[in-house]
């Protein structure tokens, strides 16, 4: 009775003074990470399969999104020119995902801090809920433009590479829409249709074929095995692991950058000779590696699509105070015709 009663005082005594530390003392503030290896950290088979036409010249086991069935286009005005139409898979963002405000992840780490408060995240412990378990937690992003293939030149004068210096496009910490549902709202009005049950368990099926195959892009909705799509925010109300809910988050920056047409489409026959607008994500534009805490290189699951189960081993790995911080790069899906 005695040992019972000085345990009882001891957690008494540890959960005052947790409420008696400032929210900043108790949230967890070191950022970790490492900056990105362009050798070692990519997984290079990623780029494949390359096709012409409707042909695959260099074939993968990796699932592969239509391609125009002609091996010939034509493109310009007034006069158009003949070329080639050409399919494969390019690295062209970089993503740091956490739940502490000004964490680049894929910078080594590093905490940029502006100084003021503003864009707090966390990881809710479980609570009941209704009776079940349940976690919540807040995620922000930070885009990186990141065209790789195109910095190492490993094809001179190859116009179809994404041509850019590298550069810090987007931090969500100053976006009050990825702060709040309610302002998100204005960018996805239409989630309200999709607040159902019936709506939510189609979802069930964008995770099947997200994780055999590609995702269902007429399932918009649905992130597939990571959860729904809406709020296009950072917001997660069910987090089940660091990797299901930074991809979940991810999964919505995306959707969220096609809905403010700042990213477009590259896919298909519409992107052979321009990129296109694209208001309502396409998910099979993009797979998804892991490059921080540990670079998933190989393996199918190594570049996954959006909404595949991040059950497999190599589909990405977290661990506890060193791996919680999570760093993406992000392939696109290009057609193009090769002039």
């Amino acid at each position: 009775m005695r040992a019972l009663r000085a345990s009882l005082v001891a957690a008494i005594v540890a959960l005052a003074a947790m409420v008696a530390l400032p929210a900043a003392a108790q949230a967890p503030t070191k950022c970790t990470g490492k900056f990105v290896n362009p050798i070692t950290d990519v997984c290079w088979s990623c780029l494949f399969p390359m096709s012409v036409g409707g042909l695959n010249i260099w074939p993968s086991g990796r699932p592969d999104t239509p391609n125009p069935g002609l091996p010939v286009c034509a493109c310009g005005a007034p006069v158009p020119r003949i070329g080639i139409a050409a399919g494969f898979w390019e690295p062209v963002r970089l993503a740091d995902v956490s739940t502490k405000p000004w964490c680049f992840v894929n910078l080594g780490g590093a905490k940029i801090s502006p100084g003021f408060d503003i864009g707090n995240g966390e990881v809710s412990a479980q609570g009941q809920v209704g009776g079940t378990q349940q976690s919540t937690s807040k995620w922000h992003v930070h885009w990186y433009v990141y065209p790789l293939l195109y910095w190492m030149e490993i094809l001179a004068d190859f116009a179809c590479f994404e041509q850019a210096s590298f550069d810090i496009a987007y931090i969500t910490e100053v976006d009050p829409l990825w702060q709040d549902d309610t302002l998100t709202a204005l960018i996805n009005p239409e989630a309200v249709v999709f607040s159902n049950p019936v709506a939510q368990a189609a979802c069930a099926g964008d995770c099947i074929a997200a994780t055999a195959r590609l995702p269902l892009d007429a399932a918009f909705w649905c992130a597939g095995c990571q959860g729904p799509m809406y709020p296009m925010n950072g917001n997660v109300a069910s987090h089940v692991g660091h990797v299901q809910a930074s991809r979940l988050a991810l999964s919505r920056f995306a959707f969220k950058m096609h809905r403010e047409g700042l990213a477009w489409g590259t896919m298909g026959a519409p992107g052979l000779c321009n990129k296109y607008p694209m208001p309502m994500l396409r998910k099979q534009q993009y797979r998804i590696q892991m490059t921080n805490p540990i670079p998933t290189v190989s393996g199918k699951a190594a570049c996954s699509p959006i909404g595949a189960s991040d059950m497999p081993p190599q589909a990405g790995r977290s661990f506890p105070v060193k791996g919680e911080d999570m760093g993406y790069l992000i392939w696109r899906k290009r057609n193009c015709c090769v002039l």
